[in-house]
Order: structure tokens, then sequence, then C-alpha cells
């Protein structure tokens, strides 16, 4: 199966098809309004503001699996991310991202990389932190927390998994690789 065989619901219920973004660079994240991770909502928003016309998406799945910490409706939590933070990308109804009910997204994400693309020793302990509270991991692979980042090429490809502790910020360099973005030199002065 192929990332754009897949269709989703936006927060009205209404079916997006994934085929929808093709030749789009996407970050799929899955969201919490009550979590410590939140404030990233503007990193993402920020790299979508900087590289949307040059074919950024940002899909945006709420998640009420970790700790309760994404309560209220698709509109409630919506009029929260947009008053708060400001975000203008697509966001997505209420999802679970483990288990039986995980979103078919989701899981074709979690098969095409288990484990976070950056794994050093102060993301390694952050996240063996998160593992030993979150009692939804229950396979290798398995969405260990909010606002797990997902990174996908325009061909579809899945070419990167961010923990929770990763920074959207952080993304911008492989964003920008994949989006064929290159920083002009800068002009010496005469």
């Amino acid at each position: 199966m192929n990332i754009y065989d897949i269709t989703i619901k936006n927060r009205k219920g209404e079916d997006v098809k994934l085929n929808d973004f093709k030749d789009k660079v996407l970050i799929i994240v899955n969201t919490a309004t009550g979590c410590g991770f939140t404030p990233q909502y503007e990193g993402l928003e920020k790299l979508y503001k900087n590289y949307h016309s040059k074919g950024l998406e940002v899909l945006d799945f709420p998640c009420n699996q970790f700790g309760k910490q994404a309560p209220g409706t698709d509109d409630e939590i919506h009029n929260f991310c947009t008053l708060k933070y400001n975000t203008t990308f697509d966001q997505f109804q209420k999802i679970d991202v483990n288990g039986e009910e995980a979103s078919p997204l989701f899981t074709l994400l979690k098969e095409k990389i288990q484990d976070d693309t950056i794994d050093g020793l102060k993301n390694k302990m952050a996240m063996k932190a998160i593992k030993a509270i979150s009692s939804t991991c229950k396979k290798p692979g398995d969405i260990q927390w909010n606002f797990t980042k997902f990174l996908v090429d325009k061909e579809g490809n899945v070419i990167g998994r961010y923990s929770p502790t990763y920074k959207p910020d952080d993304m911008e360099t492989k964003v920008k690789e994949l989006l064929n973005i290159t920083d002009a030199p800068a002009e010496e002065a005469s």
C-alpha cells in the first residue's frame, strides 16, 4: 500500500484523499492541545508559512490516546489551535495512532519507519521516560507520545520519523532539501 491510496477524514468528517497531496512534501503529526509539547504548534506553523508556497503541507491529527491530552470536539481543538497558535495548516479528525482502532495512515507510517530518525542520547533518555508512562505502546514501532512527526517526500516515501522531543525548527534543513530549496550565497561587498 502507498500513502496516496489512503483516505482520511477532515475535521468536519468529510473524506480527503491523500492523493490530493501528491507532489507535496508532508509533515504528518499526531497532536494534543494539553501536552507539554503543544507549543510545537508554533514551529509547525512557522515551517508551513515559510514553505507552503514551495510545496510543504502540514497534516495535523489530534490524538487523545496519550494522557487524554486532546479533549474536546474536533471544532473545539481547531478553535484552540487557531486562537492560541494562529495555525493555518490542515487539521483532520481526531484519531487513534496505536491499537486496534489506529488510523490506517499511522499504521502505514509506523510500518515504513519504526524508530525515530534522530536518536541522540538526550532524545533516547526523554523517550525512555515517555515510554514508561505511555500505556498505548504495545508493538514495535508504536507511537510513543503526542507530536511524533513523519516527513514524507513528493513521491510519497516516508523518509523520516521524529520523536516528540525533536522540534519542528530542527526539521527545516531536511524540508528545504526535499523541496529543492538552496540558500543563495551571500553577495560579497565591493
